[in-house]
């Protein structure tokens, strides 16, 4: 038993080696997810609100719309928040001992990360079609296009990361559905090794 996976981690209860965990792809991508959105936050945050010299009151250098900068800000929120918990679920995974909960941590895995791929591709369009249309004389200064562009770039880079943290995710679970899912006499080896340590006699 002490090669069995079970959704990509041996049995439960096994001494957690971060050098192994950093090293899988899954983590790889899913650290540039979190760090995607970092950056798209920080970018509109930061250098998203313009103005024009003779006004005072700033508005989305995105043509002016508040709802694209409302939209980048609150999405880039969101998935950092995403990210981080999907992170922690990483870490905890091994220590997982029923095969059904982990199941379903990477169905749920499978649906966020489909679910985000299409919200960052949603947020792509948006801004880049803002972006085309924003007006020279609403930014004479050219203040925050440099971030504009980056928030742009990173949108597009966090649809395929996403889209692959689903792929890795689907792999994941036929993996663990080829090999222990559906076969109903499956005994988590923690607790047969429990059964075995103290058998019961009737």
């Amino acid at each position: 038993m002490d090669g069995f996976q079970a959704y990509g981690a041996g049995k439960a209860g096994g001494a957690f080696d971060p050098l192994t965990f950093i090293r899988q792809p899954q983590t790889v991508v899913r650290i540039l997810c979190w760090l995607f959105s970092i950056v798209i936050l920080g970018c509109v945050a930061n250098e998203g609100y313009v103005n024009r010299p003779e006004e005072v009151e700033e508005y989305c250098i995105f043509n002016r719309n508040q709802n694209a900068c409302n939209y980048a800000v609150a999405m880039g929120t969101l998935c950092f928040l995403c990210s981080a918990g999907f992170l922690a679920l990483d870490v905890y995974f091994p220590q997982i001992s029923g095969v059904k909960d982990r199941k379903k941590a990477v169905m749920v895995d499978i649906g966020v990360s489909a679910f985000w791929s299409l919200i960052w591709f949603v947020g792509f369009c948006f801004l880049a079609n803002q972006w085309q249309f924003s007006k020279p004389e609403d930014n004479p200064l050219n203040e925050g296009a440099d971030a504009a562009r980056a928030t742009i770039f990173f949108c597009f880079f966090s649809i395929f990361t996403w889209a692959l943290q689903s792929l890795l995710a689907i792999h994941r679970f036929k993996h663990g559905a080829d090999t222990v899912i559906f076969n109903q006499d499956y005994v988590d080896p923690e607790q047969q090794e429990s059964a075995e340590a103290f058998p019961t006699y009737e």
